[in-house]
């Protein structure tokens, strides 16, 4: 009787023994290969809009401009004063609106931004004209900006 209750044993941690131990092995091996090849398709350049970044990329990358290395809030200041100049304060507030609306990472730069618009357009358009383009984007901070560089 006792030989029976040995066999009943075994027969019934078998097979699920075997399945631990199969996963055990390849659930491991799974996780590591794919969070490796997660890894390798992220853009940590920032440069390129390849997602894959190869070893001759990452020296070539060395040597890139300095707009690269900028951050994304300067970036869009020197393009949003860029476009003030070139069209007017008007398109320059929308796009404003447009770029934290769609990456809400600048809203804290928001206020700084759009004060920096403000004073760009005193200085191009006057006091008076560069007020009439003031619109609630980022709360009064382009008002402002006008009101400081007026003063």
């Amino acid at each position: 009787m006792k030989h029976s209750i040995t066999q009943q044993t075994r027969r019934g941690r078998g097979p699920a023994r075997r399945i631990g131990r199969t996963l055990a092995f390849v659930l491991p091996v799974v996780l590591v290969l794919s969070g490796t090849l997660a890894v390798s398709r992220v853009n940590w350049s920032g440069g390129s809009s390849d997602p894959v970044l190869t070893a001759a990329d990452t020296a070539t990358s060395a040597g890139t401009s300095r707009a690269a290395k900028r951050a994304p809030q300067d970036v869009l200041r020197d393009k949003l004063l860029t476009e003030l100049q070139e069209e007017n304060p008007g398109v320059a507030l929308t796009h404003l609106q447009q770029a934290v609306h769609d990456r809400p990472s600048l809203a804290r730069h928001c206020a700084s931004l759009a004060r920096a618009l403000g004073q760009a357009a005193v200085r191009v358009y006057g006091p008076t004209r560069a007020q009439s383009y003031a619109r609630p984007v980022c709360d009064t901070a382009f008002a402002t900006g006008v009101a400081a560089a007026h003063s």
